[in-house]
């Protein structure tokens, strides 16, 4: 079946009552029809069926065999952070999100576990970072808020060879732009708070898997720590689902038009959107995506000026999150990136002239129209 037919049928088709939305399933516990048998449901942070609804539907949209719905995306790293053992070793993306970085930084450091930040798009720079250690290498393409450009293939044909895990981020492009299981990895992440869910009001995290023995290991540990999506939470992301490729064309094709008059802008000195044909490395990331998705950074010409264009916003909102159907601006150094030391932050480009913008559904010559006047407004002598 085709991605749109999949998103609205994927996880999901009419009980014995009829009900055409699937139900929610508030349900703690489930009654045993006899000694050692059972419906297939136990107890609610083991299974749930909304929860099984959603999961069954991410499954398919990306591939994959089996996925698990977690509290947040960050429950669901800390999840996948189970599956390594003191000692070991990662190679990760050298521009990640914040929360990302400061779990590897704390929880996983502190538990031995180790990690390299390199350019995960320069297959020499990875090479060099492995060890004798090295059990994974995580991913994320298009990296935030840099947009770097990691080939998914090459890492995985090199990292296979090496026995190695390929972990990919995805995020910014979600299954409808980007495949990364077909491109070769092993285990695909979302923050489903973002445009799985798509409407600003869940929180939600998605991992997908597509071998066995990664199945077995993450069930086990989900149901033993628990952090589960929770029913109510599961119906709102297998709703969002259902519009999911009508929201992915429009934020991606406001984004492109938005992205071009970035570049026009004389307060606007850089520009990093995947789906501008100049951008660093768009012929490889053309190859293994549909689609270049709604988030653009873009660095202005001083800490003066960001900061005047976030405080006089009138539809684009300050915020901190993405995906959603409103526009969101983002400050990274001091929202998604503040526990991230400073001097590390600058090497990556992450600066106080740096700003991040989720384009949502409004239409695009209004979201511009604010940017204009919000830029128009900056004050000439500073």
């Amino acid at each position: 079946m085709d991605f749109s037919t999949l998103c609205v049928h994927g996880g999901y088709r009419p009980d014995c009552t009829g009900s055409v939305s699937a139900p929610i399933y508030t349900t703690t516990a489930y009654a045993h029809p006899g000694v050692q048998q059972s419906t297939g449901y136990d107890y609610i942070r083991t299974q749930n069926p909304t929860r099984q609804s959603v999961e069954k539907c991410l499954a398919t949209l990306e591939g994959g065999t089996d996925a698990f719905a977690f509290a947040s995306g960050m429950a669901a790293l800390a999840c996948l952070m189970e599956l390594f053992q003191p000692g070991d070793h990662l190679i990760v993306t050298g521009d990640l999100y914040g929360g990302s970085i400061r779990l590897f930084n704390t929880v996983s450091r502190k538990n031995g576990i180790t990690y390299t930040e390199v350019d995960t798009g320069d297959l020499d720079a990875v090479k060099k970072a492995y060890q004798a250690n090295t059990k994974a290498v995580y991913i994320e393409t298009p990296s935030n808020p840099t947009m770097q450009i990691t080939d998914i293939r090459e890492i995985s044909a090199w990292a296979h060879e090496k026995q190695l895990k390929v972990i990919v981020d995805n995020t910014f492009l979600t299954p409808y732009f980007q495949k990364p299981l077909q491109l070769g990895a092993d285990i695909v992440l979302h923050s489903g708070t973002k445009y799985l869910g798509g409407h600003n009001d869940l929180l939600a995290g998605i991992l997908v898997t597509k071998q066995e023995e990664d199945t077995t290991r993450i069930k086990f540990f989900q149901n033993t720590i628990g952090a589960v999506l929770s029913p109510f939470d599961s119906w709102l992301l297998l709703r969002g689902l259902k519009t999911l490729p009508l929201r992915m064309e429009r934020h991606a094709s406001s984004a492109l038009a938005i992205a071009k008059w970035l570049q026009k802008q004389p307060k606007i000195k850089k520009v990093f959107y995947p789906g501008l044909e100049d951008s660093f490395r768009y012929a490889v990331n053309a190859k293994q995506v549909s689609g270049f998705g709604g988030m653009i950074s873009f660095e202005v010409d001083s800490e003066e000026t960001a900061r005047s264009v976030l405080s006089r916003l009138k539809l684009v909102l300050f915020a901190e999150s993405l995906g959603g159907t409103e526009s969101l601006l983002t400050y990274p150094l001091l929202q998604t990136h503040s526990d991230v030391p400073r001097e590390e932050c600058l090497a990556k480009g992450i600066n106080e002239r740096l700003l991040r913008l989720s384009v949502g559904l409004e239409a695009p010559a209004d979201i511009i129209a604010d940017l204009e006047q919000a830029f128009a407004a900056v004050p000439e002598n500073r």
